[in-house]
């Protein structure tokens, strides 16, 4: 699902703006005049190779499963476990892989400059366990609606109701509003002025979605391919490591960015963090 996935949303962390200030870390149309689609086709671009890896991975794991005896044998004690701890398990292990471990690494990694305050890191927390129940309700939905067999049928239309329903109509921009508050320090003013500004949703929905279109849409099939009890564990393991591997990416532009000559260090600077939403 997601960005949900995320995806770049865990980078554009202002802690303490507020006011004008904050506006100026809300959108890319502020400060670049590069249209949306541009920017969005330059996100996916630099996702490329981080998404290819965990297509692989996540395609190791569903092959694994099927083909794997050992393997086969682990996941079904995990769809066990899951079956007694219900949508509590989608909550805590929701929570830990889309905010702990990534708020974690911004905070304790040198090289990331962009990093995110504890009450930041709290509230991000409590959404992405939150977003545990959606996406597992979501998976349940689809389930029920579509069906829970493998074909490629059924995969294929569970893809196409995520990637082009699901997401761009309530889960990146549910998303955006909640990363925009955090950025802005909590001021549900300078959301609101963002949200009522013309064009909010090609500023800030759009360029998330194409960014990642790449990578999630041929993970989210992989992950179709799952027993329905499994779709969220392999969910979360691809969010963690799609945003671990974006802030690698993020501290390479920083680090060359901070190479370039006089005042071009501080343009890049800004326009890698206004071009992710949030």
């Amino acid at each position: 699902m997601r960005p949900e996935r995320v995806p770049d949303f865990h980078f554009a962390l202002a802690p303490g703006r507020e006011g004008r200030d904050a506006r100026r870390f809300m959108s890319v149309s502020d400060t670049v005049s590069e249209p949306p689609w541009q920017a969005g086709l330059r996100g996916a671009r630099a996702n490329v190779r981080p998404g290819l890896v965990l297509q692989a991975a996540a395609l190791a794991i569903v092959l694994a499963y099927y083909y794997h005896a050992p393997t086969r044998a682990a996941l079904e004690q995990l769809m066990a476990f899951r079956a007694r701890t219900g949508l509590v398990f989608g909550v805590f292990s929701t929570a830990l892989f889309g905010g702990v471990l990534p708020f974690l690494y911004l905070r304790t990694n040198p090289g990331t400059s962009v990093r995110g305050d504890w009450r930041q890191g709290a509230v991000l927390t409590a959404f992405w366990g939150y977003k545990g129940v959606e996406i597992e309700l979501w998976y349940r939905l689809l389930a029920w609606l579509v069906g829970t067999g493998g074909g490629a049928g059924t995969i294929a239309i569970k893809t196409a109701l995520d990637q082009f329903v699901y997401c761009p109509f309530f889960a990146v921009p549910l998303m955006a509003v909640v990363y925009q508050w955090c950025a802005t320090g909590f001021s549900a003013r300078a959301v609101a002025a963002d949200f009522r500004a013309t064009g909010w949703y090609g500023r800030t929905v759009l360029p998330t979605l194409l960014a990642n279109l790449g990578v999630w849409l041929p993970a989210v099939a992989i992950i179709y391919a799952l027993p329905t009890a499994l779709q969220l564990p392999m969910q979360n393991i691809v969010l963690c490591f799609f945003t671990l591997m974006l802030a690698h990416m993020n501290r390479r532009r920083e680090r060359r960015a901070s190479r370039a000559p006089f005042g071009a260090a501080d343009i890049a600077g800004r326009a890698d963090r206004l071009d992710r939403p949030g």
